[in-house]
């Protein structure tokens, strides 16, 4: 069968392609538009290549493993390989080191890597539309958090500059009742005449509890003595703040909106149950992981190779006598960060998955790397969950020990 390797390096608006055969010759190089008329581009110039569409075999080499093109791609039949932009970056150097860089230089790259090292590349996976769902919403979920903790941080150090009596009155700085009391009262001044009842209003509103003694406190540390700025300046600072708490109160709501979403989305899934069961794991976090694992039953190997992929697992380095096990730096940053929260809500959950963090701290083990063993271990677990069709367990998930040396 006939192979043709594809390099596609694509721009905003355009993709830069090359085609090559399995000898590195050039076969076609040109620049096609985004969309359509471009992928119909394309397919004419493959095409037109080839005597028999059906005797060829066409891996296309693409720094990105999502959209409309990609999915044209796969659609089209094409095996698409989702390049690592640092891969591709390391692959350039070694074809040239003058650290001269263009597009179609790219798609020469792309080419090339694809043809010699299409063994050691991962295929786009072939996920459902429900997990590409999920992963829409989950993702936009999560983004919207970390906008949420960037403005609550500028927040922060805005009142700082000017109004420390807030941050002593205030835990949550993106609670409701904080947010309505400071838009109500952005000045030192202002919110010293901040009275207990509106306090309490704003306290009950949000349903806390205690609403009496916490109000008395905010109150006190409202009307503390504190340094401060001058008018004019604070007045400059209440209107920056103001603006802050908008955009905050609009995150609250629309994370609030996304996540019924993402709940909605990850209940209809065919894995929520048994992802569900895993210790750890609720709805917004199972989605997290299921969006960034994807749903494709071929797309790992083996619990190592979902492990290499979320980055639990460890990397060695050896040279000479040297030889050191390393935490992997280069990860998805989302799995990652859901994975490590679910192994920090498992110490509370399950008994096996705590002692097994002892076991790793007795050992002299650090709190961070305790958590990222257990973390890879629970992969471990979730993965033969999904391969058998089944709901977590915790005796055959973690095994007794004595038990264990005993057999």
């Amino acid at each position: 069968m006939l192979r043709l390797f594809v390099g596609d390096d694509w721009a905003e608006d355009h993709h830069d392609v090359e085609v090559m055969d399995t000898a590195g010759r050039r076969l076609a190089k040109t620049r096609v538009p985004e969309g359509v008329a471009g992928m119909a581009r394309l397919h004419a110039i493959l095409g037109g290549l080839v005597d028999d569409a059906d005797e060829v075999e066409v891996l296309v080499g693409i720094e990105t493993d999502r959209g409309p093109w990609v999915g044209a791609l796969v659609a089209a039949g094409y095996t698409v390989l989702a390049v690592n932009p640092l891969q591709a970056a390391r692959f350039r150097d070694r074809l040239g080191v003058s650290g001269a860089k263009s597009d179609a230089g790219d798609a020469h790259v792309l080419a090339d890597m694809v043809r010699t090292h299409s063994h050691e590349l991962r295929p786009v996976a072939g996920d459902s539309a429900r997990a590409e769902a999920v992963k829409v919403v989950a993702r936009a979920h999560k983004t919207m958090i970390w906008d949420r903790t960037r403005h609550t941080q500028r927040l922060r150090h805005a009142l700082r500059d000017y109004f420390p009596a807030a941050l002593a009155a205030f835990d949550d700085l993106d609670a409701a009742d904080t947010l309505e009391l400071l838009a109500k009262a952005p000045t030192p001044a202002a919110a010293a005449r901040l009275t207990i009842p509106q306090i309490s209003a704003a306290l009950k509103r949000a349903r806390r509890r205690n609403v009496a003694d916490k109000a008395t406190a905010i109150a006190a540390a409202l009307r503390s003595e504190q340094l401060g700025q001058p008018e004019v300046v604070a007045q400059a600072y209440a209107a920056s703040v103001q603006a802050l708490l908008a955009v905050l109160t609009v995150l609250n709501t629309q994370i609030k909106t996304l996540q019924g979403q993402v709940e909605a989305h990850f209940g209809q899934h065919p894995a929520a149950e048994i992802i569900a069961s895993q210790p750890g794991l609720g709805q917004v976090l199972g989605a997290r992981v299921l969006a960034e694992f994807g749903d494709d039953p071929d797309r790992y190997r083996s619990a190592k190779a979902r492990k290499n992929y979320a980055g639990t697992s460890p990397i060695t380095r050896a040279s000479g006598k040297k030889k050191v096990a390393l935490a992997r730096f280069v990860h998805n940053d989302r799995l990652i960060d859901a994975l490590t929260t679910q192994a920090q809500s498992a110490l509370m959950w399950s008994r096996g998955a705590r002692d097994y963090y002892d076991r790793q701290r007795a050992r002299g083990v650090g709190h961070y790397a305790a958590l990222r063993q257990l973390a890879n271990r629970l992969v471990g677990i979730l993965h033969g969950c999904l391969k058998t069709g089944t709901l977590y367990n915790e005796t055959t998930a973690w095994p007794d020990p004595a038990q264990q040396s005993a057999a």
